[in-house]
C-alpha cells in the first residue's frame, strides 16, 4: 500500500531497461513479476529448469553435465557492437555488471550451402557468395553507400535515398537477386522483402550499422554476454534498485485498477493496492490491450560439436533468407557454446527461429536444423506475437511488444525508445554515461 510514479509489471528485458532508465531519472518505481525469477520470456534457464519447462517429470541425461553449467536462452539475441542496444548498455553503465564476448562469425545461406559474410577486403575477394563480375558491381554499390552524403547531391548518383525504394537502388547497380538477398537479409537484417518497396534510407542505415559494428572488433558485428541473456534484465534491475527502485518477485497480480475516466490507478496484489501515475508491462499482463499479429517458433538444440562448415567456430549467426528456401520470412540460427558459459564443456547450443507460416511450425525450422549436423536434444516452443492496440497515452498503460524472431537486439531497442517517448514525450538520448550515485554499486 503505497504510491509510486510508475509500476512496472514483468521483468523481461524491455521492462527492466525502462525501469532502470526511469529510476535513473528520479522516478519512484515499483517493479513486480508473477514469476519467482528475473527475465520473463527473455530468461535464461539452467538444465533442471529447461527440462521442467519442456519435459515435465523427466530428468536431464547425466551426459549433459552439471546443472550449473547451463544458462540457456528462451529468446536468442545477439547485440550489434555499434547498435542502439550497445549504446544503451554504455549509457546506463550496466556494462560494469556484465562481461561480453564476441560472436566468432556471421554466415548466410545461399545456393544450398552456408558462406561466411565477409568481414574484410581479403575475405570479400575470396568469398564464394558472388562471381567475379558480380563482385565488381557489389564493390560499386558498397562504395556508393560508403561515400553517400545526404547533403551533397554530387555523391548521390541521382538517387535520393529518402524517397527512392531500395529496389531502385539495386536496379541502378545491376545486382543479382542472390546478392540482393545477401545485402538485405545478412547485412541489413530485414525479416522479409517488404523493405524493397520502402525508401532506401532505412536499408542504408542498417548496412552502415553492420559495417560499423564489424569495424569495431573485426570478425563479426555481434557480441554476447557471458552466462546468457538472463544476465541483462538482472543488470538493469540492479541499476533500478541502486536508484531507489523497489522489486517484488513471485507477486500475483490480482487486478489492474482503473478510474472512472478509464485511466490507470494501480494494481492489487495479495489484497494490497499500489498506486501510480502510469504502468509499463509486457503483453501477458494486459491481454485486453494487445492484439495477436502472428507466432514465432524456436527450436533449442543441444550439439556435441561445432556447426559444420563454420571452421569449428565456438559461436556463429546464420541467416537463411526467405527466397533461398521459398518462404515469406527469414530463418535465423544463433549458436553459442561453453566459451560463453551457457552449457557444459564440449557442448553447443543452437537456437533456430522463424515466423510461423503454416500449421506445422517445427517443420518450418528444418532448413536451419539441417545445417547443424547431429542434434543431441531439442526443445520446441511456439509463442504468440502481440503488439499493443493503443499508444497508452490516454489510459496511461504502456505495453511492450513480444520478442520477434530476429537474433539481434535492435528491435528491442526500438521498442524501448518508442515506449520511452510515449511516456515522457521526448526522445531517449543516449549521450555519455549516467552519473553514479555516491556510495552506489562500483
Amino acid at each position: 500500500d503505497d504510491t509510486y510514479d510508475v509500476i512496472v509489471l514483468g521483468t523481461g528485458l524491455t521492462e527492466c531497461i525502462l525501469s532502470g532508465l526511469l529510476s535513473v531519472e528520479g522516478k519512484k518505481v515499483l517493479h513486480m513479476d508473477r514469476n519467482d525469477y528475473y527475465g520473463g520470456a527473455s530468461a535464461s534457464l539452467n538444465l533442471t529448469q529447461l527440462y521442467r519447462k519442456f519435459r515435465p517429470g523427466m530428468e536431464p541425461p547425466t551426459i549433459l553435465g552439471k546443472d550449473r553449467d547451463y544458462n540457456v536462452d528462451l529468446i536468442p539475441k545477439f547485440a550489434m557492437a555499434s547498435g542502439d542496444f550497445t549504446n544503451l548498455l554504455y549509457h546506463t553503465d550496466v556494462t560494469r555488471y556484465l562481461e561480453f564476448r564476441q560472436i566468432a562469425g556471421s554466415y548466410v545461406f545461399r545456393d544450398s550451402k552456408i558462406s561466411k559474410v565477409p568481414s574484410n577486403n581479403t575475405e570479400a575477394v575470396a568469398s564464394p557468395l558472388m562471381g567475379w563480375f558480380e563482385k565488381g558491381r557489389a564493390k560499386s554499390f558498397f562504395e556508393f553507400i560508403q561515400n553517400y552524403d545526404f547533403t551533397n547531391p554530387a555523391t548521390q548518383q541521382g538517387l535520393d535515398l529518402n524517397t527512392v525504394p531500395m529496389s531502385s537502388v539495386y536496379k541502378k547497380f545491376g545486382l543479382e537477386p542472390g546478392t540482393q538477398d545477401f545485402i538485405g537479409h545478412a547485412l541489413a537484417l530485414h525479416l522479409d522483402d517488404s523493405y524493397m518497396s520502402r525508401p532506401a534510407r532505412e536499408t542504408y542505415e542498417r548496412i552502415c550499422l553492420y559495417m560499423n559494428s564489424i569495424a569495431r572488433y573485426g570478425k563479426s558485428p555481434y557480441i554476447y554476454p557471458m552466462y546468457g541473456l538472463g544476465e541483462l534484465p538482472q543488470s538493469f534491475a540492479r541499476l533500478s534498485a541502486i536508484y531507489g527502485g523497489t522489486y517484488m518477485l513471485d507477486k500475483k497480480i490480482e487486478e489492474i485498477i482503473y478510474g472512472d475516466d478509464g485511466k490507470f490507478v494501480g494494481v492489487k496484489s495479495d489484497g494490497e493496492i499500489a498506486k501510480a501515475k502510469f504502468v509499463v508491462g509486457d503483453p501477458s499482463y494486459f491481454v485486453d490491450k494487445v492484439k495477436k499479429v502472428g507466432q514465432v517458433v524456436r527450436v533449442i538444440c543441444f550439439l556435441n560439436h561445432p556447426i559444420p562448415n563454420t571452421g569449428d567456430s565456438d559461436s556463429v549467426q546464420i541467416v537463411i533468407p526467405q527466397n533461398q528456401v521459398k518462404r515469406q520470412n527469414d530463418i535465423y540460427v544463433a549458436n553459442i557454446s561453453n566459451a560463453h558459459s551457457v552449457c557444459a564443456p564440449n557442448f553447443h547450443v543452437a537456437i533456430v527461429s522463424t515466423i510461423v507460416e503454416t500449421s506445422t511450425p517445427e517443420r518450418e525450422c528444418d532448413a536451419g536444423i539441417a545445417l547443424l549436423g547431429q542434434v543431441f536434444e531439442k526443445f520446441v516452443s511456439v509463442d504468440d506475437l502481440y503488439v499493443p492496440i493503443a499508444d497508452g497515452v490516454e489510459d496511461q498503460v504502456f505495453v511492450s511488444k513480444s520478442y520477434d524472431a530476429t537474433s539481434h537486439f535492435e528491435t528491442v531497442s526500438s521498442d524501448v525508445k518508442d515506449i520511452y517517448k510515449r511516456i515522457t514525450g521526448v526522445d531517449l538520448k543516449l549521450e555519455g554515461k549516467v552519473q553514479r550515485l555516491e556510495g552506489g554499486d562500483n
